[in-house]
């Protein structure tokens, strides 16, 4: 597979992933849906489907597998001390550089 094939195709899928929990609700009988298990389902399908399409890319996405490993570290650790998108994002990309610098 080609590396356009493959982005139109990751594409498609974040598409879908985020449109059906949307589209879902709409499907269902009227009404507000009063299951909390159901509700929080349809909420996290999109976090998660991009989560799981994007966290095994990171392990390719340099030449090094220790920069890569740096780099998730860095930004998971980031994520969990519930900093803003945008610092947890630079902190990877820089750790992952510095990394690669040092190598």
């Amino acid at each position: 597979m080609n590396n356009t094939t493959y982005i139109i195709l990751a594409l498609a899928l974040i598409c879908i992933a985020s449109f059906l929990p949307r589209v879902i609700p709409f499907l269902l009988p009227k009404g507000k849906i009063k299951s909390q298990f159901l509700n929080s389902f349809l909420n996290y399908i999109p976090y998660s489907v991009l989560g799981a399409m994007i966290f095994p890319a990171i392990f390719f996405a340099t030449s090094s597998t220790i920069a890569s490993i740096t780099g998730a570290v860095v930004a998971i650790v980031l994520a969990l001390t519930q900093k803003r998108l945008i610092v947890t994002a630079v902190g990877s990309i820089l750790a992952t550089a510095l990394v690669l610098a040092i190598i």
